[in-house]
Parts: structure tokens; sequence; C-alpha cells
């Protein structure tokens, strides 16, 4: 193998995404990049890694007989509690909002443990500070909520007719649910 594939191959090995051959060039100079990509890639064939090139772009990845064998870890599934569910929701839909706003909703204390698992699951991050007195932290929801819940953004959200028609809301919850979305509107 020569100078310039054993350049290609390190600088394939370690990048942390596929690379364009105009990337490849900036990394290892001028030379026949695209000739060296092919013996490179033909080196690798059949072996456990195979260097293929995807949308004009390079890297290694599990040869595709053998990605059954990385499968074995398995997602341990966390239910999360009543108290998580619903600060996730009032986040979700009031985003930001402190802590105190979250509590005022839900009519109860959260633990500090519930907003925890929620920023450990990437579900909510801090967004930022409250001018006013005390400058509460804020929360909102981040991209990986939206990707989790197969959202595209905050507007596709169930409304509450969605939910009605899901039989989410009893009619209680619904009531409860008309006076504070009233109480919302009259502080606009």
């Amino acid at each position: 193998m020569d100078e310039l594939a054993r350049a290609l191959e390190a600088t394939l090995f370690a990048s942390a995404e596929p690379l364009t051959i105009e990337e490849l060039k900036l990394h290892v100079g001028e030379g026949d990049v695209e000739i060296a990509l092919g013996e490179l890639s033909a080196h690798y064939e059949g072996r456990g890694i195979e260097l293929v090139e995807r949308g004009g772009r390079w890297h290694f990845q599990t040869a595709p007989d053998l990605a059954h064998l990385l499968r074995r870890t398995r997602e341990e599934v966390r239910r999360l509690s009543r108290a998580a569910t619903e600060t996730l929701a009032i986040i979700a839909y009031h985003e930001p909002v402190s802590r105190a706003e979250i509590e005022a909703i839900r009519g109860v204390q959260i633990s500090k443990g519930t907003l925890d698992v929620l920023m450990d699951a990437g579900w909510v991050r801090p967004a930022g500070r409250r001018e006013g007195p005390g400058r509460p932290l804020l929360y909102a929801t981040t991209q990986e909520f939206l990707s989790h819940f197969g959202l595209g953004s905050r507007r596709d959200l169930p409304g509450i007719d969605d939910l009605k028609a899901a039989g989410l809301l009893d009619p209680l919850d619904d009531s409860a649910f008309q006076l504070q979305l009233e109480s919302e509107e009259e502080a606009d």
C-alpha cells in the first residue's frame, strides 16, 4: 500500500463523519485520491469493515453481513412516572417555563429528580433565565424530544380536540384545561 493510500486510510479511520474527496485532499494533499480510494476500497473488500462511498462521501462501515454482531446491546426501556410525564407535557406546551410555573400548573411541587430524568433522557434542556426577581431558570424541549415523538416542530403537538378524540381528556380534565387556556388568553 502506498503512502497516499495509508494517509487516506488514517484520515478516514479517524474521521467522525464521512468525507468528500475535496475534504480528503485538504488532509492528505494533492494526488490521485480517487485512484487511491479505489485501491483502498478493493483492499478492504471481503473484510469485517469496508470502505464505501455514499452520496459523494467516503467512510468505513461494518460489513453488512456482520452488522448483526453489533446489535446485541439492548436499549433498556424506562417508563416515565406520572409526574415526569405531566412535567414534560407542561414544558412542551408552555416553553420556556420555570420550575415555579410548572408547579403552579401541576398544583404540586416537583422533585428535583423529575427534571433530572427528563434532562438525562435528552428531552428537556435549560433555556436561559427569566428576567425578573430571582432570575429563575427556564426549561424547554430539545430536538431529541421532537425526534423521539415523531414531531417536526412544537406546532405538531396534539391540540385539545386531538386529545379529546383520543380519549385522553375526561370531562373534569377538559374543564380544567379550558380554564387554563382562557386564563392564558386573558394574560396575552
